[in-house]
């Protein structure tokens, strides 16, 4: 599927997405849970992730938190998430946190969701804005970014797909068993972040 051109990052959309930041990782090769590592620019990185949902156009933001839950809420909080969850499966996989934030975001009158992992430092709010542009704001929205080709997250899922999701995402795939049979956007950003997570204390 070919690259969108994004709008102008100026050109609001209609409705806000609600950003959904999935930071309930254990971290086990970092050794502490990811929401609580130090964020090189200062903080942690679930506040990183708060802001860059936030300035990125998302509203509400919601966050769901697993390991060392208490202190990744009180953080996340802090940083100004609307709402804060807790996936008491988060061992399970990347699949329990997306369900989990799923599930939340029924209940409010949002009609698209941008994901976020929060191990994802270089990923600023320019990366969510153009992501966020290209997918528009209607509730059949599907894209996700690529950085010089290879897919990644942002990933940005209109309400109608949300039950689907849910249902297919297992272990740590996430959407991606889902994307792989649907139609959707590729919006490159290789331009704007590299799209590399972080595992270890080394990968800093």
């Amino acid at each position: 599927m070919g690259t969108p051109r994004a709008k102008p990052l100026t050109e609001p959309l209609a409705k806000p997405a609600a950003g959904l930041l999935l930071a309930a990782g254990g971290g086990s090769r970092m050794g502490l849970a990811k929401a609580l590592v130090d964020d090189p620019a200062g903080g942690s990185f679930v506040e990183r992730g708060v802001r860059v949902l936030r300035d990125g156009g998302c509203a509400p933001v919601v966050v769901v938190v697993g390991a060392q839950a208490d202190r990744a809420a009180a953080l996340a909080a802090a940083a100004g998430a609307e709402l804060v969850v807790e996936a008491r499966d988060w061992a399970t996989g990347q699949s329990a946190s997306l369900r989990r934030g799923l599930e939340t975001l029924r209940d409010t009158d949002a009609d698209v969701a941008c994901v976020l992992l929060v191990d994802l430092p270089d990923v600023g709010a320019e990366v969510v804005a153009t992501v966020l542009a290209a997918a528009g704001d209607t509730t059949d929205a599907l894209a996700r970014a690529a950085y010089r080709g290879l897919p990644g997250h942002p990933v940005v899922i209109g309400r109608d797909h949300w039950e689907a999701i849910a249902e297919t995402a297992t272990g740590d795939r996430g959407a991606r068993d889902y994307l792989a049979i649907r139609a959707h956007l590729v919006v490159e950003v290789g331009h704007q972040a590299s799209g590399r997570d972080v595992d270890t204390p080394d990968d800093l």
